[in-house]
């Protein structure tokens, strides 16, 4: 009997991208797997190519009522909140696994209903490192949103950001940068985590505009932060993947010295709600509809950045690349005790008796 994967739309607000677009879902297909796709109002992808990639075509947020119990269901973003029940095998974000607000319900209606999580997050080779990212594409998109930002600091310009949408493609959002850039005086961006994918993908950005950029990794920040270089940049970007409390990268005291040069923070990594933040001056997401929170006002701002799905910007290249990582491992659904998916199972195991025993 072959392996039925679900393919679900997207809840969250703006979010184009999928974590299978339809040349992977062919692959599947060919491989015996069978695919059924929800129809989306907001994916990037139409469902007329996942339906000549060989792919069963449902109705939108329908897997509630019509998938079977055996399906896998696949999603990219964290599910609706609600109390209901969930019956099946899920692999999507769920942002559960660093007591973030919420983990507690979210893990009871797995334990209520049965079903188990293989958190994207946590789907982790023999290394421990993980198989498949966004990473480069949510530093691309951050280091591009927060030059927008600068240039209309710059200018005076208010907002600093209006509503965020998705760009066509990478090179025409490297375009659009350089040219708000024209009669401005180089921007110097710190980068934090300068070595990692994210990292990595915000230089790759700063690189091609011409900026200058300080980039730091575990060498400049082992001693332990507040770290005041960041108020010499005019710019600050956290890229930096945490799995444990650390001392604050920066903190509000530190921004109120008139001296400071820095003006906008992009916190890419972007987890306000948990016990591992390092940038403790902000306790909520941006959005596209909202990108920008105002942290000190007045002649010298600073404004922060802080969306969750900085991806979405390019939402057909992070999808095809984020999917080129996972796809070998999609492939092997069949057997859910390979090593990547027991793994993902084994930590979801443990997160729900850490749960039962804390309610106990």
């Amino acid at each position: 009997m072959s392996v039925h994967i679900w393919l679900r739309s997207e809840t969250k607000p703006a979010e184009k991208r999928t974590v299978l677009p339809p040349q992977h879902a062919q692959q599947l297909v060919a491989a015996g797997f069978q695919l059924t796709v929800e129809e989306s109002s907001q994916s990037v992808f139409d469902a007329n190519e996942y339906q000549s990639a060989g792919c069963e075509i449902v109705s939108e947020h329908s897997w509630k009522q019509l998938a079977p119990e055996d399906a896998i269901i696949l999603g990219l973003k964290e599910l609706e909140t609600s109390d209901q029940p969930l019956h099946h095998r899920h692999i999507h974000f769920a942002h559960i696994y660093k007591n973030q607000s919420g983990w507690k319900e979210t893990i009871s209606r797995f334990e209520t209903g049965g079903g188990r999580l293989f958190d994207l997050e946590f789907l982790v080779d023999d290394n421990a490192r993980r198989i498949a990212a966004f990473g480069r594409w949510a530093g691309f998109a951050g280091a591009g949103l927060s030059i927008l930002a600068w240039t209309n600091q710059q200018r005076s310009i208010t907002p600093v950001l209006d509503t965020v949408t998705a760009r066509t493609d990478a090179q025409s959002f490297i375009e659009e940068i350089r040219g708000k850039l024209q009669g401005l005086d180089k921007p110097k961006v710190m980068v934090i985590g300068s070595l990692g994918r994210c990292g990595r993908g915000a230089i790759e950005l700063l690189e091609a505009v011409d900026a200058e950029v300080v980039g730091w990794d575990l060498a400049e920040t082992q001693r332990g932060g507040p770290f005041d270089e960041i108020l010499e940049c005019n710019l600050f970007l956290n890229c930096v993947f945490i799995e444990r409390q650390i001392p604050p990268f920066i903190t509000r005291e530190m921004l109120q010295t008139s001296a400071r040069k820095l003006n906008v923070i992009c916190d890419v990594s972007c987890d306000p709600y948990g016990d591992y933040n390092p940038i403790p001056i902000y306790d909520q997401c941006t959005t596209f509809e909202n990108p920008v929170l105002n942290i000190v006002d007045g002649e010298n701002p600073i404004n922060l950045i802080a969306i969750d799905h900085l991806p979405s910007l390019l939402p057909r290249e992070s999808s095809e690349d984020f999917c080129d990582q996972l796809i070998p491992f999609l492939l092997q659904l069949d057997s859910l005790d390979a090593r990547v998916w027991k793994r993902a199972g084994d930590l979801f195991d443990s997160k729900l008796a850490a749960a039962q025993a804390d309610s106990n």
